[in-house]
């Protein structure tokens, strides 16, 4: 079991606020691990067992029963002298779960915390009975920090062939942390394609009633093979429609809506950083995890400067910042990361060694006319301060989370 020490300390940090702990992110990404870590941190401080009640709603016994039973079991379990600890997990396969929430949140001794794997669990009554009385802790696969934590810290470099082989294997098979324990090709294929056709199953093409299996797969396809690339719902349905999967930027936009709240795939809209706005035409879309391209393209031989791009967004939103493509004078910079006030603008290459390669990375970077930090991320070992842009290597700059 990987620890995760910044979700639970954010869990410890709301622990006992009376607010609803929301834990949201694509099916098998670690919720259900976290709410057993936490349960765990938990008891070492003190908190009995009986004080713990835990509910996974995956379990066809307890989606059999209607919410008003649920609620009685778990209401009659409750200790009138002690906080109550209620973990309720993959909640939104249960009609009505709201009730239950709001049931017992307005008691005085229950501390609740749930998990969904889709947003439309905050969409609708629940996020009108819940308005203002929830907070959502998004969570992700493993990053590459969280996957070495069975390094020891001093080996932690670039250079040792632990580190580099350990990331040569994140970056093609991802960081869903049962993948970790797969130890041949045919099982991790088939343990991920098991997860790409229940996102696609349950949090997709169920919402719908006409729905095309096939052209949603399609869809899923294309997405991770341009993964880096700007793209829009006309430009999509397009491709889609001359490989022999007809549709409209219409029914491509609605899918890429369903495809976004199952978390399966993120947006990064584009910004201009001289005019300093929102663009709203055109955008680059990545997937939750570099693994996805195996399930879905094969053994398809990827390009490794959007494999790295792809890396450096997620963790860019791992570490709660607001993400953009950012675009300057005919040139674009690949991200422009927001968090408090701050902006920080980052370009991604495998390698810089050619010159002609680093003029061309760093030729937009140079054109930002203020003192933000500016960032070159690649493999390669050296690292150098270029008129303040920071050359990193990419490896270092994701285990100093």
């Amino acid at each position: 079991m990987f620890e995760r020490p910044r979700y639970i300390e954010q869990l410890n940090r709301l622990r006992g606020k009376h607010i609803i702990k929301v834990l949201t992110g694509v099916r098998r990404c670690g919720k259900s691990t976290l709410f057993k870590l936490f349960q765990r941190r938990l008891r070492a401080e003190g908190v009995e067992d009986r004080q713990i009640h835990s509910m996974n709603f995956e379990d066809l016994d307890l989606q059999s029963q209607h919410y008003s039973e649920i609620y009685k079991k778990l209401n009659a379990a409750l200790l009138p002298e002690s906080t109550n600890y209620i973990f309720l997990d993959e909640v939104q396969q249960i009609p009505h779960f709201e009730k239950i929430i709001d049931s017992l949140f307005i008691k005085d001794n229950v501390d609740v915390y749930v998990t969904g794997s889709n947003a439309f669990l905050l969409s609708g009554e629940l996020a009108t009975l819940l308005s203002g009385r929830y907070i959502e802790i998004h969570v992700y696969p493993l990053s590459f920090a969280e996957m070495c934590s069975t390094i020891a810290s001093s080996s932690k470099n670039p250079l040792n062939p632990e580190v580099t082989k350990l990331f040569s294997t994140y970056l093609t098979h991802g960081g869903f942390p049962f993948t970790a324990s797969i130890d041949d090709e045919l099982t991790y294929r088939d343990y991920m394609n098991g997860i790409v056709d229940s996102v696609l199953i349950k949090d997709v093409l169920n919402r719908r009633h006409r729905s095309d299996t096939n052209l949603v797969q399609g869809l899923a396809r294309y997405l991770i093979d341009v993964s880096g690339n700007l793209v829009n719902p006309r430009n999509i349905a397009n491709a889609l429609t001359s490989a022999g999967l007809k549709t409209s930027a219409e029914t491509v936009n609605d899918y890429l809506t369903d495809l976004e709240s199952a978390y399966l795939f993120y947006r990064c809209d584009r910004y201009d950083i001289a005019g300093k706005k929102y663009l709203s035409i055109n955008s680059k879309i990545y997937p939750v995890d570099s693994g996805l391209r195996r399930a879905l393209l094969g053994l398809k031989r990827p390009n490794r400067g959007s494999q790295l791009e792809s890396l450096v967004f997620l963790e860019l939103r791992r570490r709660g910042y607001d993400v953009y493509v950012g675009t300057i004078a005919n040139g674009e910079v690949d991200f422009v990361a927001t968090k408090q006030g701050v902006t920080e603008y980052y370009q991604v290459s495998e390698t810089v060694q050619n010159p002609d390669t680093y003029q061309r990375e760093v030729s937009s970077l140079k054109r930002i006319r203020n003192s933000y930090p500016k960032f070159l991320l690649t493999q390669d070992a050296e690292e150098y301060n270029d008129e303040g842009i920071q050359q990193l290597n990419i490896i270092t700059w994701l285990l100093n989370a």
